[in-house]
């Protein structure tokens, strides 16, 4: 069955190379049509607004600064892989307006395991660490054996 599903895969593929000629990755392109498509885009409008953007006002600039101050100056480090945080990797958004859905780039840690550095000191989180994830472990661990020990004595 597995042979005759393959040969049948291999022949409407072969079905749908006849029929398309674009889809040949060998074919030559005429040089004049190489050349007038390299020329056309040499002669495109492209103004710097659209490379650089705008010019901020003093209020935009302003609101940015003011933003900014609302945030941590320093660093954010994930404690897993030691990644610093970078604004212009991450669509140029705060740490602190990131979900809780973040993740970090290089190792996919969660957004709890960042924590802020200041000079060579890295402190804890935002959201606690992983303190309450311990509590809450060794607290099923005991309620577990709690459990046993009852129903080995009771049932």
């Amino acid at each position: 069955m597995k042979s005759f599903l393959s040969l049948l895969l291999v022949a409407l593929l072969a079905m749908m190379m006849m029929l398309s000629p674009s889809a040949n990755a060998f074919t030559t392109v005429a040089p004049s049509a190489a050349f007038k498509t390299a020329n056309r885009m040499s002669s495109s409008t492209t103004s710097l607004n659209m490379v650089f953007g705008n010019k901020k006002s003093a209020a935009a600039k302003a609101a940015q600064a003011e933003k900014e101050d609302k945030y941590w100056e320093g660093d954010w480090v994930c404690k897993d892989c030691g990644y610093i945080y970078n604004r212009a990797e991450c669509a140029g958004m705060f740490f602190e307006e990131q979900g809780p859905g973040f993740r970090c780039p290089q190792c996919s840690g969660p957004r709890r395991r960042y924590a802020k550095k200041v000079g060579d000191v890295v402190g804890t989180t935002l959201d606690g660490g992983d303190a309450p994830i311990l509590i809450f472990s060794f607290g099923g661990v005991i309620a577990t054996i709690i459990f046993g020990i009852w129903a080995v004595n009771n049932l």
